[in-house]
């Protein structure tokens, strides 16, 4: 082993039936190092983690730990535990009804007999070398998911963690605890602990990391330093083609130049709904892509949710057309021609159990009636045409939704809505959990809609892509509108400053 280097991963291969997961990847963590794990989704980044923690066995290939004077074994997540690799999880592991420090200590023979008083003034110890805002015996639900990520990584290094796997992290953090968990880890770094950062997020890798390995189709493109490899060649390198700079995508669309570019699609005055949000008012004009901006918990989805009739409409009034209608449930807003992508793909976008097709033609089943199906071979032609046009990768029409990557999962969703053919598309985070070249398909197909006549909102956590897809922004804050801003005004600084003091904050 190298002298610095605390893991050496070595000439692995890792098969499937039918797939080549893995073809004689290296990997190379030095102590005190946060290095990214980049590639698109299907590239073999979550192949390779789990074969560092024991989920997957090897074909080939041999794993190095500083400290030992051979090849280790890892045949389970027990044994890499053993070894010092932990992984915290995008999705929580923890208990939330038990207390931080039971959390902490939770299944570890170091703490049978050991008194609550001891496990809480050593978990108390540890939380506050790493500077971590909870109490040892405060229950664990009490803390916002960035603390509860936190915890997860002081349970990891609280048991001599040298390897530190952080799997996507930051997907469910608003901008400030990023900054919480990023402090943490430039914390271990400082300590000689060596971090693996999985992300799609593409700004978090230049704002923490110091090195960058790059898979591609389940083998090494290369491993960089990061100051010698700026964002557009990482992403060419991430899709083996040149790409120009990804904020091009604006101006190579065509914009709506029809006769009615000034309609007002839908319209909505003091609209308010029992998910909290103050009353807002709000308009979209025929062929716009307009948006929603702030923070997580800024009230960005519960203002979309309003105006489809996902949540309880308690207030407000609604136009389309000019014409004052009623929204009450999302089949009412689908008997207006408005579609609405929801944030959370797993839990109300697709039915993992059924088809690519059935997901695919679910939303205009709905619409045509249950008493009314498709009958198979028409099921399969429309399934078949938008599976075309959006370029899903899968194996049939009849594969499982759930067997599909999350960028393909997202643009069956997509399929189902377009299949309605809405005047009015509403995306929350069409792209988030997706690589990058999916989420530039997504970009650009939100920009051609637009260009042939259809009115598109447009959320998304990360502002540079909305600077890129939209061309007005409604900022909130507080789940309250605090601005909006035209496309002469929409930089990274202007959004961030309406966000963190609004324009008016009697609004």
């Amino acid at each position: 082993m190298k002298e610095k280097s605390v893991l050496e991963m070595r000439g692995i291969c890792k098969s499937f039936p039918g797939v080549r997961a893995l073809h004689d990847v290296d990997f190379t963590l030095c102590e005190g190092e946060i290095h990214a794990l980049m590639g698109e989704n299907g590239a073999g980044k979550s192949t390779l983690i789990k074969v560092l923690t024991g989920v997957y066995e090897k074909d080939e290939g041999e794993i190095f730990l500083k400290g030992l004077d051979k090849a280790a074994i890892i045949r389970s997540p027990q044994d890499a535990q053993k070894l010092g690799i932990s992984t915290v999880y995008q999705e929580i592991t923890l208990c939330p009804n038990l207390s931080v420090a039971e959390n902490m200590y939770i299944g570890r023979d170091e703490q049978k007999g050991v008194s609550w008083k001891k496990m809480n003034a050593d978990a108390e110890k540890i939380l506050k070398t790493l500077d971590i805002p909870a109490k040892a015996n405060r229950q664990l639900s009490n803390y916002s998911i960035a603390i509860q990520q936190m915890v997860a990584i002081a349970r990891a290094v609280d048991m001599d963690c040298k390897v530190l796997i952080l799997d996507e992290p930051t997907s469910s953090l608003d901008e400030q605890e990023v900054e919480k968990l990023f402090g943490l880890m430039r914390d271990l770094r400082a300590k000689g602990v060596g971090i693996i950062f999985v992300t799609h997020f593409l700004d978090q890798v230049y704002e923490v990391c110091d090195k960058i390995t790059v898979l591609r189709d389940g083998g090494l493109v290369g491993e960089y330093e990061i100051a010698d490899l700026p964002r557009v060649k990482l992403v060419s390198k991430m899709l083996g083609k040149e790409l120009d700079d990804m904020s091009d995508i604006k101006t190579d669309s065509v914009i709506y130049e029809g006769a009615d570019k000034d309609t007002k699609i839908f319209e909505a005055e003091g609209l308010q709904s029992n998910a909290g949000i103050k009353p807002f008012d709000f308009y979209i004009k025929k062929g716009e892509v307009n948006g929603f901006t702030g923070l997580l918990g800024s009230g960005r989805s519960e203002c979309v949710r309003a105006i489809f009739g996902a949540d309880l409409v308690i207030g407000g009034t609604v136009k389309k057309n000019g014409k004052q209608i009623k929204i009450k449930k999302p089949i009412d807003a689908m008997k207006q021609g408005i579609a609405y992508l929801p944030e959370d793909r797993k839990v109300d976008g697709i039915v993992g159990d059924l088809s690519v097709r059935d997901n695919i033609i679910l939303a205009q089943q709905v619409l045509k009636g249950f008493f009314h199906p498709y009958s198979k071979a028409e099921a399969q032609k429309l399934a078949e045409e938008y599976i075309k046009l959006l370029e899903i990768k899968t194996a049939s029409a009849d594969t499982p939704i759930k067997s599909l990557s999350g960028g393909n999962q997202q643009k069956v969703i997509l399929a189902r809505w377009l299949l309605t053919h809405p005047e009015y598309l509403i995306l929350d985070e069409p792209t988030r959990g997706i690589d990058v070249g999916t989420k530039i398909e997504i970009q650009k197909l939100v920009l051609k809609l637009a260009s042939e006549g259809m009115s598109v909102t447009f959320i998304s956590s990360e502002t540079d892509e909305m600077i890129r897809t939209c061309s007005r922004l409604i900022v909130m804050r507080d789940r309250r509108v605090v601005g909006e801003l035209g496309s002469d005004e929409l930089t990274q600084n202007k959004i961030m400053s309406t966000i963190a003091g609004g324009d008016n904050d009697a609004n």
